[in-house]
């Protein structure tokens, strides 16, 4: 990239942040210092403001760079991202958004731990909204280094390492200076940016071909040199059948993912009541489908105008499909126009990062202090001391995931967070779900329902492709690889549902019906929510 690209996509990112420190200082300045002011936000916003927020929770680097790069790389089977991603909304809509925010404070450990012994169940509900939150990280850093990448010539691994640490020390700033009322207000900027930019493209593309669809699949079809089984499914998942079962688990773990993702959980938190939680949801569903529906055409767009060739030389796994994309669209790399929407992209995507890393880490932090740290002590932390905890645990968790992040920045950020949503899916789904509608459900059921998710989805992971025994995977130069599939999603989900029936039916502990119907009752009215 020219000089040019890089001054002015490093003014545009200094300026968001700019524009995020000032928020993050002036809130700051103005918090009152309570626990439900730094994890809920005082519990003030709006539906639409929530909305908003969710939608820049869940819009992230994976979605801008992850999934189109895969639409460009894989045609139909890289669709299929988008496709799990939206659908998972109706998942939390009707199952879970409105009973949450009923049941729960600030965590998901919250809404489990008020009908069950509450120190064995929150440091099991806790630990595991820490490994998925820090999966969940993983990507955003990896997404941050290709783009840094792309912007400086891809020729510094340096300039990559020194972005991803960058990333974590600005995630920890916002957090810990915040909280979620800051944390809130970044997720807005971004997504009203994110939207822009992505509706910008989206008309180009159509611009360029003259609003016709149909002939822009051809033309990416004819320049996939694949043809026309580019547009059909089975380029990615559909070579033999471990392929396609591959393609099943991670189905699965991204229409249930959502519903377990600590950060989505703790947005229906920041509003007043259950009802406002609920039309959070459904302005959440309105922004994401749109959004979704365009990276379908940016990703086939970087197919047809790009071609998947000069993708996957940028970047092996597509993540600089969409720079790509938005350099030729205004002009290409020598003209104003290209240096302009290049920067402008590259400056929107640096922001999804930074505002979805800042609502990751400030989720994780509040597992950390509110459901691990105040279960460990003897006695009840206070509210003042259990945010310190909170503040310093964002450090700790920041710190792992740039280590993680440095160590896996050659694989697709899609990808990752697929990894991300199948732990979630396995190991907080199950819980959730069972507290709320299993009336016989026990402390031991909830217990075993997290760890017997949760454990098999990481080791499932650590002997998958994924990790080793493949050129593509973080250590090609062992082998330790004993499970064919690249998503653990078909076996762990499962195993963690059933891991929770039998920790129940071998209790001895009989079920409270006492607590179990001040919860339904709590969960379906809103009665004596907090």
């Amino acid at each position: 990239m020219t000089g040019n690209h890089q001054t002015l996509a490093l003014m545009l990112f200094s300026a968001f942040v700019a524009v995020t420190l000032a928020i993050t200082t002036w809130v700051g300045r103005h918090r009152r210092g309570s626990a439900e002011e730094f994890y809920a936000g005082g519990r003030l916003f709006s539906p639409m403001e929530n909305g908003f927020a969710i939608a820049g929770d869940y819009m992230s680097a994976a979605s801008f760079l992850g999934i189109s790069g895969l639409i460009a790389l894989f045609g139909y089977d890289g669709l299929l991202y988008s496709v799990g991603f939206l659908v998972a909304w109706l998942v939390v809509l009707f199952l879970v958004a409105e009973l949450v925010r009923n049941c729960g404070r600030f965590t998901l450990a919250d809404v489990v731990a008020a009908r069950m012994r509450e120190r064995p169940v929150r440091i099991a509900a806790g630990t595991s909204s820490v490994v998925v939150s820090v999966l969940y990280l993983v990507a955003q850093m990896v997404g941050a280094g290709s783009l840094v990448a792309l912007l400086l010539g891809g020729t510094s691994e340096a300039a990559q390492s020194w972005t991803v640490i960058g990333v974590g020390a600005l995630m920890v700033i916002y957090v810990s200076l915040g909280g979620m009322r800051a944390t809130t207000w970044i997720q807005i900027v971004k997504a009203v940016l994110l939207l822009s930019g992505t509706v910008t493209l989206t008309v180009l593309v159509l611009v360029r071909f003259h609003g016709d669809f149909d002939q822009l699949l051809l033309t990416a079809a004819e320049r996939s040199g694949h043809g026309e089984s580019f547009l059909a499914p089975g380029l990615k998942y559909g070579g033999d059948w471990t392929a396609r079962f591959d393609f099943i688990s991670l189905g699965l773990a991204l229409v249930l993912g959502t519903a377990g993702l600590p950060h989505i959980l703790s947005r229906f938190y920041t509003v007043p009541t259950a009802r406002a939680a609920r039309r959070s949801v459904v302005w959440a569903i309105g922004l994401i489908g749109g959004f979704y529906l365009m990276t379908i055409v940016l990703g086939f767009g970087a197919a047809a105008i790009v071609g998947p060739d000069a993708v996957r030389g940028s970047n092996a796994a597509g993540n600089t499909a969409v720079p790509l994309l938005a350099l030729d669209l205004g002009g290409g790399a020598d003209s104003t126009g290209g240096t302009v929407l290049f920067a402008v992209v590259a400056a929107v995507a640096f922001a999804t990062i930074l505002a979805v890393v800042a609502g990751i880490t400030l989720a994780s932090s509040a597992s950390v202090a509110h459901d691990l740290y105040a279960s460990l002590r003897r006695r009840r932390a206070k509210p003042r001391s259990e945010v310190a905890v909170a503040r310093t645990a964002a450090v700790g968790i920041g710190v792992v995931a740039i280590a993680l992040g440095l160590l896996a920045r050659d694989l697709n950020v899609a990808f990752l967070v697929g990894l991300a949503f199948a732990v979630a899916a396995s190991a907080n789904l199950p819980v959730l779900l069972y507290s709320l509608f299993w009336r016989g459900f026990t402390t031991r059921g909830a217990v075993w329902s997290v760890y017997g998710g949760l454990v098999p989805a990481v080791v499932l992971v650590a002997l998958s492709p994924v990790v080793s025994g493949s050129p593509e995977s973080l250590f090609p130069g062992v082998d330790f690889q004993y499970f064919p599939l690249q998503n653990p999603g078909l076996v762990s989900i499962p195993l963690g549902f059933v891991a929770g029936w039998l920790g129940t039916v071998t209790s001895a502990e009989l079920p409270d019906e006492a607590k179990h119907a001040e919860t339904e009752v709590r969960s379906l009215t809103g009665a004596g929510a907090v």
